[in-house]
């Protein structure tokens, strides 16, 4: 068990609400494991004081904290500077403060390839197919188009994809009721959308069309095997659950704040899904 003293090292996760969130498992479990002096705690911010609480926290000796909903535009207007993984994702996920200023980046994109990767799937393969317009979408979308791949976004509400397009470059949109008919042309398909998540309904879209290499991902974690993923394994796709996206996109904030570059290992991914399973 790792004491704290009073150099420890400090970290967070601000949202509104927070509670719900598993980076304190994720990140306690690291710290744990390299015999770290330092925290990670749940940070709970209305988005009224968002902008004062987070330079409070810089003040008050934090090393930097993780930004979800709410803050992840929020926390993009704070920063004195933000990398271009930030730029291009329109958000900011990763806060670390530096010599009185906070430096912000987006590492759900990261995240996302590295959980590609994990699962043996080459991102750079053929075109990808996104469901969904929100934030994870452009972050995604944004590191797949940096990549060189074709990527084509489908979203119930066509505005939202058409504004995503305008600020992504070489974006392509096509109706959500073609959504399944893209399939045969596209070597991976993501869900981005809450669908398929605990207390939503299922995403609607039927793989008959899909090709034997087409990858099916979805970025949903609870429960950890979507309809959508158990539907895919049953035609004997390849799928890629949402979890190893959480537990990749931490690294490189674990890394900023606490000094030491953490593994993703399958004693991490038991730990943290063992907190996602039903009572």
């Amino acid at each position: 068990m790792t004491i704290l003293t009073g150099k420890a090292r400090l970290a967070g996760i601000t949202g509104w609400p927070v509670a719900h969130s598993r980076s304190p498992r994720l990140h306690g479990f690291w710290l744990e494991r390299h015999g770290i002096d330092g925290a990670y705690v749940p940070l709970p911010i209305a988005p009224g004081n968002f902008a004062a609480a987070i330079r409070g926290l810089m003040w008050a000796g934090f090393a930097g904290v993780n930004c979800t909903i709410p803050h992840k535009i929020a926390a993009f207007e704070v920063c004195d500077a933000v990398e271009d993984s930030a730029r291009r994702a329109g958000a900011v996920n990763t806060l670390v403060f530096r010599d009185g200023c906070i430096v912000g980046s987006n590492t759900d994109g990261w995240g996302f390839l590295a959980n590609l990767r994990a699962h043996g799937v080459d991102p750079g393969a053929g075109p990808a197919l996104i469901l969904g317009a929100g934030g994870s979408a452009r972050a995604i979308a944004a590191v797949l188009l940096d990549l060189g791949v074709r990527v084509t976004l489908a979203n119930r509400t066509p505005a939202n994809a058409e504004r995503l397009a305008r600020e992504l470059p070489g974006l392509a949109v096509i109706d959500w009721d073609r959504r399944e008919d893209a399939l045969a042309d596209h070597a991976l398909v993501v869900n981005t959308t809450p669908q398929g998540m605990t207390g939503h309904a299922a995403l609607d879209l039927g793989l008959d069309r899909a090709g034997p290499g087409l990858t099916v991902a979805d970025i949903v974690y609870v429960p950890l095997e979507t309809p959508l993923l158990a539907a895919a394994r049953a035609r004997g796709l390849r799928c890629v659950e949402g979890l190893g996206m959480l537990l990749h996109q931490a690294v490189p904030g674990f890394h900023a704040w606490f000094g030491v570059e953490p593994s993703v290992d399958d004693a991490l991914r038991r730990f943290v899904a063992a907190d996602l399973l039903p009572a």
